[in-house]
């Protein structure tokens, strides 16, 4: 099967049919949020809550994660199908309908991070006449650089065809100032590796160590490591009581309509209707 951006520009090949496709599959559900929360494992973030940017933010997927995890966050994509959906799924981040290859219109130093999920491939192709990917890429990293604080990391999970389509997002993030290179979790496995674009603008540092054949032989699945790290912390786990205490004070704080709570806030069905 060929691969979806060689099928269509995604304006396109995300339609309304696809997008609810997409954002009603439970198996592909899992696995964005799998690669959302492993990316901002990747970002290294402080405990504290941080303004984020979601590149290609889709259905709100990945975004959900974000805001599972307390931060406030901006989404941006090119499709509006997609957009329509998250906006349908109330999500709690700001949603902008845009082309990244055209840039990023937001204000020096406003993000603390970003995160992109299955996106960055869809600038390597030439959709149009007037679409040199090599000048997209680099137009895309410089405003993406100039959004972001000094202390500030990006995270790309993405599908490279080949080396030289990841050499050639590698050279023009770095070549807008961008520190950091690619990160490959399970390579040795067909189904499960990986890649991370893993970008600093605050000067080099090393790489985060990737998730390797150590975890998959002694069967340490990243989603059990996630639940004792969030237990650790003290985070309620997520659909209980006071994960929705938690987001409905989020939206109150936001300024958006939330029910009040009550005592059958957060009470599981009895399974009786």
């Amino acid at each position: 099967m060929a691969r979806p951006e060689y099928q269509a520009p995604p304006e396109v090949f995300y339609s309304e049919c696809e997008a609810r496709k997409y954002s009603q599959n439970s198996r592909m559900i899992d696995i964005q949020v799998q690669m959302s929360e492993r990316a901002v494992e990747l970002l290294a973030l402080s405990d504290e809550p941080h303004f984020l940017l979601d590149l290609g933010c889709g259905s709100g997927l990945s975004g959900s994660v974000l805001e599972d995890q307390g931060h406030t966050w901006v989404g941006i994509d090119i499709s509006s199908a997609m957009l329509d959906v998250a906006l349908e799924r109330d999500v709690e981040g700001d949603l902008l309908l845009g082309d990244l290859g055209q840039g990023l219109p937001f204000r020096a130093g406003a993000f603390d991070g970003a995160v992109s999920i299955s996106a960055l491939q869809w600038l390597c192709n030439a959709d149009k006449s007037s679409h040199h990917p090599a000048k997209r890429l680099y137009t895309f990293f410089s405003s993406l650089y100039a959004c972001m604080n000094r202390t500030a990391r990006a995270v790309f999970q993405f599908y490279p065809e080949n080396s030289d389509q990841m050499e050639l997002v590698t050279s023009q993030a770095m070549r807008a100032g961008f520190f950091g290179g690619v990160v490959v979790d399970y390579p040795n496995s067909t189904k499960a590796k990986k890649f991370f674009l893993v970008l600093m603008s605050g000067g080099a540092a090393p790489l985060p160590k990737p998730m390797g054949e150590s975890e998959e032989k002694e069967g340490i699945s990243y989603t059990s490591k996630r639940e004792q790290l969030k237990k650790m912390r003290g985070k309620p786990l997520k659909k209980s009581r006071e994960w929705i205490l938690e987001k409905k004070e989020r939206r109150r704080r936001q300024g958006k309509p939330t029910r009040h709570d009550t005592k059958y806030s957060g009470r599981k069905r009895s399974g009786r209707f």
